[in-house]
């Protein structure tokens, strides 16, 4: 069984869903982030009970060479869309992105279909649907 495979049983152990897995470098510090996710939210109390549960996985297994941090979040309103399952679960918000051919595109999601067409709704009102396959880069974002 995989670290990530490890991960994600024990994060579902917990009740939620795991959502990505970053290894980042930040002031020249290693970072092993680990997204979680759930439909009622993810409080800090539950990052909290992850992170305890994923440690001694980590002891065993250790992700990055040397000292690293462990943070345990949830990916946040803007958050990247990695996999066609992130796209589908993001159904009705507002997306931004790059297709392969370096064309933007953003609008509302308004549906994923078993094709991977993804169809969107522009600022005008007017529909437009991109293959998953297709999207280089894609993000939630939010108007504030």
């Amino acid at each position: 069984m995989t670290l990530e495979e490890q991960i994600k049983l024990t994060v579902e152990g917990c009740g939620v869903a795991l959502y990505d897995i970053t290894n980042i470098r930040e002031n020249d510090n290693n970072i092993f982030r680990i997204y979680i996710t759930s439909p009622d939210g993810i409080n800090l109390d539950k990052c909290e009970e992850v992170s305890r549960m994923i440690a001694p996985i980590l002891d065993i297994n250790e992700p990055m060479r040397g000292k690293y941090f462990l943070e345990v979040s949830s990916p946040g309103i803007e958050r990247k869309l990695k996999t066609l399952e992130h796209m589908k679960a993001s159904v009705g918000e507002l997306i931004k992105g790059k297709e392969y051919s370096t064309e933007k595109f953003d609008g509302k999601l308004i549906s994923v279909d078993d094709e991977k067409n993804c169809t969107f709704e522009d600022s005008d009102g007017d529909t437009f649907t991109i293959n998953y396959d297709d999207i280089l880069s894609a993000s939630t974002y939010y108007n504030f």
